[in-house]
């Protein structure tokens, strides 16, 4: 088996856009057998056999795309069929139109009517340093819309004045 490694250098000799619109991605007639290891957003739109590893970002596997492969990313998006383990750290949604066969682990999951699912789930709590994570980015998009004339409050805070 073969791999395939997507870094920031990996074109050094080109010019790069901003870190922010970065992202790999397998069209349609292409199959990878291997391991894909991802520093930038995956979508897949092809046939990946192996496994799928993007720790720190999201993979979205397209409506066209047909995983046998287990996935270890921060966030995972099915519209596709996915056929193996996943491993969301914090989030992982399987649309409409997806189909897992598999075990899943994940913080948060979202599930729309008419996905198709085998396999166990483990919802778990995000560990400390996750929560940490996710309070440091609300507080960066509240201040954002703070700027903005917006005030919002974490849903946690609210909660907890009602009671």
């Amino acid at each position: 088996m073969g791999t395939f490694t997507q870094t920031a250098n990996a074109n050094a000799d080109r010019p790069q856009p901003s870190v922010a619109s970065q992202y790999s991605m397998i069209g349609k007639s292409i199959v990878i057998k291997g391991e894909i290891v991802a520093a930038d957003p995956l979508y897949v739109y092809g046939t990946v056999e192996g496994t799928i590893d993007a720790p720190e970002h999201r993979v979205t596997i397209g409506k066209e795309g047909r995983v046998k492969a287990d996935i270890r990313a921060r966030e995972v998006v099915i519209m596709g069929d996915v056929c193996g383990n996943l491993e969301g750290r914090e989030r992982v949604e399987i649309r409409s139109e997806g189909s897992l066969m598999g075990d899943l682990s994940t913080s948060r999951i979202y599930i729309e009517e008419g996905a198709v699912l085998s396999g166990s789930i483990d919802v778990h709590k995000p560990s400390k340093k996750e929560r940490a994570r996710e309070e440091q980015a609300t507080e960066a998009k509240d201040a954002e819309l703070d700027r903005k004339g917006v005030v919002s409050f974490p849903v946690t805070e609210l909660v907890e004045e009602i009671a």
